[in-house]
């Protein structure tokens, strides 16, 4: 693993490497959000669910089973009290040789009932939360696998959002769905059939009201569809901001921008209001409504039934005939308006499981090569042979870049901002491809190693620091976990780091916050430099690793980095031209291109455009 530094977040570490703010630096790609071109349907996301369900059969069927268990004890309870209420019709007519032994079945029933419903509210929970387990996991695998351009392009905070929010929102979705579900489907088919059993004129009256019902919750739930989707894609916006805004807070403040940011976070929370109003408005509309018709059929059935007792027409019932059919109406059209109370969640969750598939859908990166040549022993020999490179199409980079570092020299990288410096590093890194000719490493393309291979030969310092919450020694061994104190500490020394170290309160174990917390912007940068040192790759890549660093401790510093450089190939990108006159090769970069190359003392003899820089650094000083 190596030790890359960079400023915030994890994300943030390759963000950096190709402009820090993850939006654009020498060309990089802009700022884009994550939409699929055609929005998936509500059937493809279904099957897409169950896939994640399919691990967890067994669950999946114990829940099935227990609900079904529930609901039949549940749909014989009307049976017994109409018998009850047939047994007590008329002033001294009560039987209580009848009713005693009903009353005891009604007790047992009842528990049992409640025992089966317990099992699979216990069911339906395990599942539903292996399964947001599972979502996370393929979600965060798959940005591990995503390209440094998709990370770019993307903005953090929605990234997030689709890992954290939305997985969470799916597995409301499917605790509250599968929960009504599962009792749903076996308490339409078991009333259906007792009613079928009682009186077929008065079943087929509920039967063919049914459908008003389904008709009703499926327009308000297609009018309401779009509603919840915009509600989730303002949300993912919002975290995006509210990232960018936390993480940038010094900045902020800095530059009295949080007016503007409250501005543009009230306009989106009030954007956010509208849509969750419009959407849990439209959502609140299905129950009552399918409650409105369902009662309407139950009065149907109350006043059917009254005239079958009275009448006999067109069936004879009994009064506990009637009370056992009004009993089984009710629980048929339950079903209905369970579902109906839970489309809220049941939408936001499709609305949110559109935005996780999505990401899951993007193009990874372009796997390694199936024969990817192993590294071994690296010599360090470095060349980039006619390179040339685009962040967009219409927008060329670089273009021949041809620059050769045998085995232990000393590269580096000068010019003005924007003009490559940091992409060469991104290509060479493999976070990028070339477009255009080829980059070998110790002359073998490195298009044909495989990435991982390639990466573990750096090791990198950006002018920016990356500290994670942990420890001091958590922190340095970061590229090596298994280093043992001694060589941490040794590490530190090298780095004139161990002084302020034993200056903490709990020494190598003090706990830093994220960020590095209280430490100064020198401190995280030894420990940074400190991790390099101990990872002690085959080649180095330094971007101003010493900047934000004193005079005398840059002084230690760099003689502590002469010493790991000597015998290694390192590419030091520089902008303070003082700090490079060492190096073996000067590679004066401009517009994409190079211009001028050689040592110090031949690039000022030549007195061009490196010269104009060196002269222009002395005269600002």
């Amino acid at each position: 693993m190596n030790p890359y530094v960079s400023t915030g977040s994890v994300s943030t570490v390759t963000s950096n490497i190709a402009g820090g703010d993850g939006r654009r630096r020498e060309g990089g790609a802009p700022l884009d959000s994550l939409a699929p071109a055609t929005p998936l349907s509500a059937r493809v996301i279904t099957c897409r669910l169950l896939g994640f369900v399919r691990p967890h059969a067994l669950s999946f069927v114990a829940s099935f089973a227990a609900a079904a268990a529930s609901v039949v004890l549940q749909l014989a309870v009307p049976l017994l009290i109409g018998r009850a209420i047939d047994a007590m019709v008329g002033a001294g007519g009560v039987s209580f040789e009848v009713l005693a032994p009903l009353v005891a079945q009604l007790a047992v029933l009842t528990l049992a009932a409640a025992a089966f419903q317990w099992a699979q509210g216990y069911c339906v929970n395990r599942l539903t939360y292996r399964c947001v387990r599972d979502m996370r996991i393929a979600a965060s695998d798959k940005i591990s696998r995503m390209p440094i351009s998709f990370i770019d392009a993307h903005p953090h905070g929605d990234l997030i959002s689709r890992v954290v929010n939305d997985v969470d929102q799916i597995g409301d979705g499917l605790l509250q769905g599968l929960s009504q579900l599962f009792g749903g489907i076996v308490t339409i088919v078991g009333t259906l059939a007792f009613m079928l059993s009682v009186s077929v004129p008065m079943a087929m009256v509920v039967v063919l009201a049914t459908p008003f019902s389904i008709l009703a919750a499926a327009l308000i739930a297609r009018v309401s569809n779009k509603s919840f989707a915009d509600q989730q894609r303002i949300q993912g916006r919002l975290g995006a901001h509210i990232e960018e805004y936390v993480g940038s807070q010094r900045l902020v403040s800095t530059f009295g921008f949080g007016p503007r940011a409250q501005e543009r976070f009230d306009a989106m929370n009030a954007e956010l209001y509208t849509a969750g109003e419009r959407a849990q408005f439209m959502g609140s509309l299905s129950n009552p409504g399918t409650r409105f018709i369902n009662n309407l059929i139950y009065a149907a059935v109350a006043v059917m039934g009254c005239l079958c007792v009275v009448t006999g027409a067109p069936a004879p019932l009994t009064v506990g005939g009637v009370q056992v059919f009004l009993s089984y109406a009710n629980q048929y059209t339950k079903p209905f308006n369970e579902i109906t109370s839970v489309v809220t969640q049941v939408q936001t969750a499709y609305a949110s499981a559109r935005r996780l598939f999505a990401l899951l859908d993007a193009v990874e990166e372009t796997p390694d090569a199936p024969n990817a040549r192993p590294l071994h022993d690296v010599r360090g020999e470095v060349d980039f042979d006619h390179v040339g490179f685009r962040y967009t199409p219409d927008r060329p980079l670089l273009h021949d870049i041809c620059i050769h570092a045998a085995p232990g020299a000393r590269i580096a990288l000068v010019g003005p901002t924007g003009c490559g410096k940091t992409t060469l590093i991104n290509l060479l890194l493999r976070f990028y491809d070339v477009q255009q000719g080829r980059i070998e490493l110790d002359g073998v393309d490195v298009a044909d190693l495989a990435r991982s291979d390639v990466r573990s030969r750096f090791g990198m310092v950006l002018q920016d620091t990356w500290l994670f919450e942990g420890t001091v020694h958590e922190n340095i061994a970061y590229g090596r976990p298994d280093a043992t104190r001694e060589q941490v500490v040794a590490a530190a020394r090298k780095a004139h780091a161990d002084g302020f170290i034993d200056a903490l309160p709990q020494g190598y174990d003090t706990v830093l916050g994220e960020g590095g917390g209280t430490l100064s912007q020198g401190q995280r940068q030894l420990l940074c430099i400190a991790r390099v040192l101990l990872v002690d790759p085959a080649i180095l890549l330094l971007d101003e690793a010493t900047s934000s660093i004193d005079t005398r401790t840059e002084l230690q510093v760099q003689a502590a980095f002469d010493e790991l450089m000597r015998g290694r190939t390192s590419f030091v990108v520089a902008h303070r031209l003082s700090t490079i006159r060492e190096a073996d090769c000067i590679v004066v970069m401009r517009d994409g291109g190079v211009v001028e190359r050689g040592t110090h003392e031949e690039l000022l003899a030549a007195g061009g455009f490196y010269a104009d820089l060196y002269k222009s650094q002395w005269e600002e000083a």
